[in-house]
């Protein structure tokens, strides 16, 4: 599967919006966001006009790609998926996305991005209920137990990262053990308890793909 590899700020100066792809390092002053940098390419100003409706529907699944790392086909798999489970298909696909088994990692502060996440469950560092998995999309499920392998618990990375866990804790659906460098998935979000997505209309997401 492909992937971005080329500069994030770049990423958040176009959907002006941080999306804490460098993790913690998106806080500080040197961020591009932070410094009021308009939109990257030539006259950007220009193609700041108001949006039209279909504008509106694209960066709003662009922003939501982009924040989770998936590349477009990958995007349009797990929005398929979200549409035949029952209820809601925008907040299926919030919970689709949050239940990826490295963005969980993420959560429960063993990495400090997303992207590292993905590459500590790329090298095989993650075990999931005892196995390890290295597939970074893995669907992880209510009461799976989440830790890293013994000799990944020695990181200087993930040791940096739970530091945060003494900040803000983890989200409320998770618990972690911050010695043990254990997590467990108590049960699937609902929509409205991940907060830092709050500014996300996932409805007209699903008005795209419905054109």
């Amino acid at each position: 599967m492909g992937r971005y590899l080329g500069p994030t700020c770049r990423l958040c100066r176009t959907e002006k919006r941080k999306l804490m792809l460098k993790g913690e390092r998106c806080n500080s002053a040197k961020c591009p966001i932070a410094k009021k940098k308009e939109a990257p390419g030539k006259a950007a100003k220009a193609r700041s006009a108001k949006l039209s409706d279909y504008g509106l529907q694209l960066r709003e699944k662009q922003k939501l790609r982009k924040i989770y790392g998936l590349m477009e086909k990958q995007f349009k798999l797990t929005f398929n998926e979200a549409k035949r489970m029952k209820g809601l298909t925008g907040e299926n696909l919030i919970v689709l996305l949050e239940s990826r088994l490295d963005n969980i990692v993420y959560r429960l502060r063993f990495a400090t991005s997303r992207n590292q996440a993905r590459q500590l469950v790329n090298h095989g560092h993650v075990y999931v209920n005892g196995n390890r998995v290295d597939i970074p999309s893995y669907r992880v499920k209510a009461n799976d137990v989440v830790e890293l392998g013994e000799d990944s618990k020695k990181f200087v990375i993930v040791k940096e990262s739970l530091k945060e866990f003494t900040k803000s804790g983890v989200m409320p659906w998770l618990d972690v053990d911050p010695d043990n460098m254990k997590g467990v998935v108590k049960a699937l979000p609902l929509r409205s308890e991940v907060a830092d997505l709050a500014d996300i209309n996932e409805q007209l997401i699903v008005e795209l793909y419905s054109r």
